[in-house]
Parts: C-alpha cells; sequence; structure tokens
C-alpha cells in the first residue's frame, strides 16, 4: 500500500469514526435539570444515574446544575431554561395558583420526598419541651424557606400562636440559633440539624419537631417537567423517571458509596456530614412509613387535594390550588420497577 493510499484510508477511516461518534451523541436526548439546591448530600440521587451512565444508557444527555431554592427551580423551568427540575411541591402549587393564566405551568410527575423535610429546631437550653411551648416564641429562617413557607399549616395543626419571624439569609439561620437570637428556626431536618453541629452545636443539644410528625401530612420534594416536554417527547420523560429510579434504589442501598458522585461534582464537600445529610433524608423524607405505605414515587389523591387546600391557605395564593392540574403519574414506571425499598 502506498503512503498517499495509507493516509487517504486512515483520513477516512477518522472521518467515519468522527461521524459516527457524532452520530450517536446526536440520538441522545437533551434534557437540562435543575436541582432544589447546592451539591450536598441528596443531589446523590440525581448525580449517581448520571455518573454511573443510566440516563446515558436510556439514550439521554443529562446536564444537572445546582440551583438555589424551590421557588427558583420552578420558575426557570416554567421559563424554558430547563426541561426538568427538583422542587419542592408547596413551590409548585403556589406559582400554579398565583399564575394561572400562564401557558408553562410545570408539573410534578414524581414523588421523591413523601415527606416534606421541614421541622421546626430549638436548643434544650431554651427550656421549650413541646410544641405547644412554641407560642409566643421568636422564630428565625429565610423568607423563601419552604419551612417557613408552610409553618402557617404546622401552626394550625398544633395550636401555636404569638409567633414572631427575623428573616436572615440561609447561612445566618443556624448561627442565629446558636448565639440565642432566636428561640426556634424552621429548615430541612437533614440541613439545619447537621449546619447546627458545624457551629458547635450537639445533635443531643437540639430539640427537633417535624411537621411530618405534628399533624403535617404534606408532600416535600418532586421532579418537575415543562408542558413543552411532555407533549413533544414523553418516551424522553419516561427513559428519565426509569433511570432515576434505577439510581435511587443505588443510593439507597449503599450510601456511603453514593456521596462520591457528590464529591465529583464539588470536591470541597464533608464527605462525613454529606453522608450523614443523605442517610437523613433517606430515612425522614424518601424511605418513609408514608412512602412504603403509598409506594416510591407515587402520590394519592386525597392527599394531594388536601395539600392544595392547605397551601391556599397558608400561602394566601391569588387562586386556588387546582390538585389535579399540578400533579401527572402517567410518566411513572411500573410499580415493580419502582419497589426501590430494601426489605426490612
Amino acid at each position: 500500500m502506498s503512503k498517499r493510499l495509507f493516509l487517504k484510508l486512515s483520513t477516512a477511516l477518522t472521518l467515519a469514526s468522527t461521524l459516527g461518534l457524532s452520530l450517536a451523541q446526536a440520538q441522545n436526548t437533551p434534557i437540562k435539570f435543575q436541582l432544589d439546591w447546592r451539591f450536598e448530600g441528596p443531589s446523590a440521587f440525581f448525580l449517581l444515574p448520571a455518573a454511573k451512565g443510566y440516563f446515558k444508557d436510556a439514550k439521554l444527555d443529562v446536564k444537572i446544575d445546582a440551583g438555589n431554592g424551590s421557588g427558583g427551580t420552578v420558575t426557570r423551568v416554567a421559563s424554558g431554561a430547563y426541561d426538568l427540575g427538583f422542587a419542592d411541591l408547596a413551590a409548585l402549587m403556589e406559582f400554579h395558583a398565583n399564575n394561572p393564566d400562564s401557558p408553562n405551568k410545570p408539573v410534578a410527575i414524581m414523588m421523591v420526598y413523601n415527606n416534606t423535610p421541614a421541622s421546626v429546631m430549638v436548643l434544650k437550653k431554651s427550656g421549650i419541651k413541646t410544641v405547644a411551648d412554641l407560642s409566643g416564641k421568636k422564630f428565625g429562617a429565610p423568607v423563601f424557606d419552604a419551612g417557613r413557607r408552610a409553618y402557617p399549616i404546622f401552626a394550625k395543626a398544633n395550636n401555636i400562636t404569638g409567633v414572631q419571624w427575623t428573616a436572615m439569609d440561609p447561612p445566618l439561620r443556624e448561627t442565629m440559633l446558636a448565639r440565642g437570637d432566636v428561640d426556634a428556626i424552621t429548615g430541612f431536618t437533614f440541613t439545619s440539624l447537621l449546619n447546627l453541629e458545624a457551629r458547635g452545636v450537639k445533635a443531643a443539644d437540639v430539640v427537633v419537631f417535624p411537621y411530618a410528625n405534628h399533624g403535617v401530612k404534606i408532600y416535600g420534594n418532586v421532579i418537575i417537567a415543562t408542558p413543552q416536554i411532555l407533549k413533544e417527547n414523553p418516551a424522553a420523560v419516561k427513559a428519565f423517571l426509569l433511570a432515576f429510579t434505577k439510581g435511587v434504589h443505588d443510593v439507597i442501598a449503599k450510601p456511603d458509596e453514593a456521596i462520591k458522585y457528590v464529591r465529583e461534582r464539588d470536591g470541597i464537600i464533608d464527605v462525613a456530614m454529606e453522608t450523614r445529610r443523605l442517610k437523613l433524608a433517606i430515612a425522614t423524607a424518601v424511605d418513609s412509613p408514608d412512602a412504603r405505605a403509598e409506594g416510591f414515587g407515587q402520590a394519592k389523591a386525597a392527599r394531594l387535594t388536601l395539600m392544595a387546600s392547605q397551601v391556599s391557605d397558608a400561602f394566601n395564593t391569588k387562586t386556588r390550588v387546582n390538585a389535579d392540574a399540578v400533579w401527572d403519574g402517567s410518566f411513572l414506571p411500573t410499580a415493580a420497577e419502582l419497589n426501590v425499598f430494601p426489605k426490612k
């Protein structure tokens, strides 16, 4: 073979290989996904299936970005900047009710946190021992905090009155409780409890009143989607949920291993703390008694309707929340595929 012929053949093979790779990549549906918060322990539920290639095997090219709150995630998905997202269901309901004429209202398509992770936290030294002791106390939380937004539901369920609120940026919430500037804070248990420990407060010195254990049976975070992708590419949505479910199974089975995928996205995380945060999220919100009773990923109509009414009242929305318009479970995997919980 002549040198010229060899070069031509090599060039042709390189072009063919490049073209083949480009075609293979082109076959993968691009999906932009927005988390609700930073890359912390619970984000392993999404980062693991991405790193392990579960999304790629499903012919999806998924790009996952950190978020800065559920409200922002809902807004960005509604704008079309993201196809899918992870957000608090109450925030989604609020958006629907306050933007009734919006043509692009996102829809919840899978339940991940069957119970809201929100709770009220106080220090033992405050003398607060029961929820009844919370009346008249000084509370602190960011104005957009999910626990603060849903607090009227908690207060009504427990007859708490006379609370005074102080607003602050998220990094100051646990600091203000630790130094006694406020008597109580609201927040996700797996976030605030560990943040308090990072500020020198022992877990044994914290009293936690989980909303889910005190008469508040509202759902927590869900996967949301734009109406456009649901209509134009339902197959991709179903493939995403199935690949994600496979990842959830792996995370629940081996959370200590799953945390490495979070570290790959944020190399400065405290691995031990984020592993504990992930395990707390699993125990309190994902693999909870309610989740096992209803089935992972599922939402029950009666509970959705009650939550819609509670959110309408607590958030003082412009219109009443329509539970039927917020939830669509038709894209979920089969019951067998959703069986992610280990036997106890």
